[in-house]
């Protein structure tokens, strides 16, 4: 199945580069490079395969073909619930609900996401890979970014690495906090576990987390914040906020007080990032869930809400 055609018009700045190099330039992964080199007039000129190391000249038009046929086949299609917030030929974005894994593991094989994206694409009689971009913990609800083929999936993966994907959190957390607040703190695994993460001066990670109050709940002592990440550490901004004396509520690793919710209050609100293939600069964001917002009665008086 051809997943992706594209052609590259070779410009005088182009050329004198290999077909590589100018692949390479454009995002390509070497591993890209390789299966198209592999793949039948995968990269061609003028319908003739065009080899890697040919070298480009002004004028030539440089064809790509991306053949997918594959389909992760350890997933099984499962009917379950999938928000799509957009979706073109080269990624989807979802919403994903919270108690949702995004993968499976053991003790769940059927109930992920990757369940319902295969179900989704079973449904529409498309092969897929499930290639999920950015990560979100099982009881985090919103925004993930899927590639729905290997070009999408390097220069996606490439934009995580660069932080070049920009994503804004919004949670709910235990006392006033500050009006603005930066943690810079490293984080490292817990002693003994392989799941839980403390604060390791030693031999932890760096890790960066900002935020900044929206609203606080007299009340009940919450504080409803958003936050943006300059690092992406494991489970950093619930033991960030923790390691401050505001932990989430209803974190059952970290403060497992479920008063007012049953999971930790995390949701990825926002998602700004540049298309893989167009190079348009793209924007997206996903209300709150209901049992965030249930907490948060004043959420739309707030500018920043």
């Amino acid at each position: 199945m051809i997943k992706k055609q594209l052609s590259y018009l070779i410009s005088p700045e182009d050329a004198g580069q290999t077909v590589e190099q100018f692949l390479r330039k454009k995002g390509y992964s070497h591993r890209l490079v390789v299966h198209l080199r592999n793949t039948p007039l995968g990269l061609s000129i003028g319908k003739e395969t065009a080899y890697t190391s040919h070298m480009l000249k002004p004028g030539e038009i440089l064809f790509v073909t991306l053949k997918e046929e594959e389909n992760s086949e350890h997933i099984i299609p499962t009917r379950l619930p999938l928000s799509i917030a957009y979706e073109d030929e080269d990624i989807l974005v979802v919403n994903k609900a919270p108690g949702m894994p995004i993968h499976p593991s053991q003790g769940h094989f059927e109930n992920t996401l990757a369940n319902a994206v295969a179900w989704y694409y079973q449904s529409l009689g498309e092969s897929f890979v499930y290639r999920a971009i950015n990560r979100l913990d099982r009881d985090t609800s919103g925004l993930l970014i899927i590639a729905k083929h290997m070009l999408s999936a390097c220069v996606l993966s490439d934009q995580m690495v660069k932080r070049q994907i920009h994503r804004e959190y919004r949670a709910i957390v235990c006392g006033q906090t500050p009006e603005y607040g930066l943690i810079d703190q490293p984080i490292g695994r817990a002693p003994g576990s392989t799941v839980l993460r403390r604060i390791d001066w030693e031999e932890g990670e760096a890790a960066r987390t900002h935020f900044w109050r929206l609203s606080y709940d007299e009340k009940r002592d919450l504080s409803y914040i958003r936050l943006s990440l300059e690092t992406g550490r494991t489970h950093q901004i619930r033991v960030h906020m923790a390691s401050i004396g505001h932990p989430l509520p209803g974190d059952f690793l970290y403060h497992p007080d479920c008063r007012w919710i049953s999971r930790q209050p995390l949701h990825s609100y926002r998602l700004d990032f540049i298309h893989p293939v167009s190079g348009r600069e793209l924007s997206f964001t996903a209300p709150l869930p209901e049992d965030m917002a249930s907490l948060v009665p004043y959420i739309h008086r707030s500018p920043l809400g």
